[in-house]
């Protein structure tokens, strides 16, 4: 009021009382009179917004502890404003436009799995023929489930829980279910991450170290390839290549048995820190960070991935490569599919333990022959780490034999993220009137067209490889991580500038992994926050649970970066899909422990 009575006239004063204003001529002046009333319509104005409600960005004129209007003002005002913020429940926001959310699903449903499984089982059952019998589930099971879930979660806009609770209480064990395979996803899925990191920077240096036998990790076994018509020391039955010495020896260091746990692999216990930490702040601010991150990790990859098809097809040798990959035959379509329900789920079960059972025999060396089992019995394992295919009653010797038509399943189902509430977290982030059903169509043709194109990169390479060895491709045709740490590696090598090619490949691998993760990691954190709002919705909440939830995740990995690689092994080679428990046969040589059998 002061700073107002300072801009009046000389001779005029106010005096406020709510709601009415008088104007006092302390010097009476005629040339005042025409201007008094102007001022006071002024005044009035102004002292009533500055009684009333006092600006947000300016000062407050009222005295702290004073009753003004029947209010009392707070002697810190600022407290009371900030508490306020803490009990106010954040909102749970939506992508800022449709291609974060385009870029965030193409992410978690373009992964490891169309780079090494998808070229390897396409050869494996037919080539050209398997095309038949994934289009059919493309068709039937693939995108309709794959809209089903997209849908649900813009129509509810809740996480993998609570949309099905929505729809029906009784269905909420659906979303309970899915989000506990995401949580042991988190747990081993990033491994292949903390592999491949440790690749990626092995291949900064000049000479490859899986390259050559002058290693301290490399035994007396070691063949060179480019030695490999030479005269040595070693017979060719005992003789390991450094590609594979270096995947046992230096990565993964394997213990000598299943009673010893080994020590843990510092080296990739920093490499899984790396790999959480960047996948923490991918999603730390939710759809906000995610949807920025994604314009990067998920377009990147194609980049990666044309430089490696473009430099593949050039090779010689490449077209034989990807001929095998595609060469039809349509004769595979008829493997028996009897639907014995009792036996075929046991021939499913009795292939998990035979494959557990391999992958831990991968780590030991070969034991005496398994004793064959009785007459009937369903798996059969027999002398020095051989597989013999699942073998029903004896009136039905192929009842087992898995089809063509399981893997194209398995690959739909795993290769599309269906049943793990992935797709529902990121649907529910849509607007309410997006067009969803366009969005999922496409994204399927481009996961299914992605894993098609990576074939050619895939298997050109391959070619080329098999041509500098002179070996049928199929004797060099790996698929899972035998095809990313094996098989790869030991054909960049061949290859001028190598640890460019190299670095290519391995950076590919990380970013097709990296969103995968971050992805599933977001589902479980959506899942959690939609569940308990009024807990996790509020200021640095959300931070410190997808934090709470990364560290937890870490610890439990480093179990599985100890020199007892069993378990890494099992988990690794399920990443691909859970469901695929026998769709391939396990291989072990007749000597010497190996990670082919992945």
């Amino acid at each position: 009021m002061h700073a107002l009575c300072a801009l009046l006239p000389a001779g005029i004063s106010v005096r406020s009382k709510r709601g009415t204003v008088q104007c006092v001529c302390t010097r009476p002046l005629p040339s005042l009179a025409s201007h008094s009333p102007n001022f006071c319509l002024v005044a009035w104005l102004v002292l009533n917004i500055m009684e009333e409600t006092p600006s947000e960005g300016g000062m407050d004129y009222r005295v702290p502890g004073a009753v003004s209007n029947g209010e009392t003002v707070p002697a810190y005002p600022g407290m009371e404003k900030e508490k306020e913020e803490e009990d106010q429940t954040l909102e749970r926001g939506q992508w800022n436009n449709k291609l974060e959310y385009v870029l965030s699903v193409a992410g978690e449903i373009i992964g490891l799995g169309n780079v090494w499984r998808f070229p390897y089982l396409c050869y494996k059952n037919g080539g050209g023929a398997f095309f038949i019998p994934y289009l059919i589930f493309l068709f039937t099971c693939g995108i309709p489930v794959f809209f089903l879930e997209t849908a649900l979660g813009q129509y509810t806009s809740q996480g993998g829980v609570t949309a099905w609770r929505r729809i029906c209480p009784l269905f909420e064990g659906i979303g309970y279910a899915s989000q506990v395979i995401v949580v042991l996803l988190n747990f081993y899925y990033i491994i292949v991450l903390a592999w491949a990191l440790f690749y990626l920077f092995s291949s900064f240096t000049i000479d490859l170290p899986w390259g050559s036998c002058d290693h301290e990790w490399n035994t007396g076994n070691c063949m060179e390839l480019q030695k490999a018509n030479s005269t040595l020391n070693v017979t060719s039955e005992n003789a390991t290549s450094p590609v594979i010495e270096f995947w046992e020896r230096r990565v993964l260091k394997i213990s000598d048995g299943i009673q010893h746990l080994g020590s843990l692999r510092w080296e990739l216990a920093l490499c899984l820190l790396l790999a959480w930490i960047i996948c923490y702040f991918c999603i730390w601010k939710g759809v906000k960070s995610t949807g920025k991150v994604v314009y990067f990790t998920a377009t990147f990859p194609y980049l990666m991935l044309v430089v490696l098809l473009i430099r593949g097809v050039s090779l010689p040798g490449a077209s034989q490569g990807i001929l095998f990959y595609l060469y039809p035959d349509l004769s595979r379509l008829g493997d028996p599919q009897k639907t014995h329900q009792l036996s075929v789920c046991a021939c499913t079960l009795s292939s998990l333990y035979i494959k557990a059972a391999l992958s831990m025999m991968a780590c030991f060396p070969p034991g005496p022959a398994v004793p064959k089992a009785p007459a009937g019995a369903v798996p059969l394992l027999l002398g020095a780490g051989k597989l013999r295919r699942c073998q029903g009653p004896a009136e039905d010797p192929q009842l087992c034999r898995h089809p063509v038509w399981m893997d194209a399943g398995t690959q739909i189902f795993f290769s599309y993220a269906i049943c793990l509430g992935c797709l529902t977290a990121l649907g529910s982030y849509n607007k309410y009137h997006n067009n969803c059903y366009r969005d999922c169509v496409a994204l399927c043709f481009l996961n299914s067209g992605t894993s098609f194109v990576a074939g050619f990169a895939i298997f050109s390479i391959l070619g080329f490889m098999a041509g500098e060895q002179g070996v049928p491709i199929a004797e060099v045709a790996e698929s899972g991580p035998g095809l990313a740490f094996i098989a790869y590696p030991r054909a960049v090598v061949m290859l001028p500038f190598s640890p460019l090619w190299a670095c290519f490949f391995f950076l590919m691998v990380v970013l097709l992994g990296l969103d995968s993760q971050f992805v599933c990691v977001e589902s479980l954190v959506t899942a959690l926050v939609d569940m308990y709002p009024t807990i996790f919705r509020k200021k640095n909440r959300r931070e410190t649970l997808i934090l709470l939830v990364s560290v937890l995740s870490y610890l439990v990995g480093l179990v599985m970066l100890t020199e007892l690689c069993a378990w890494t092994y099992l988990q690794a080679h399920f990443a691909d899909s859970l469901a695929d428990l026998g769709s391939e046969t396990a291989r072990l040589p007749a000597s010497g422990p190996t990670a082919t059998a992945l």
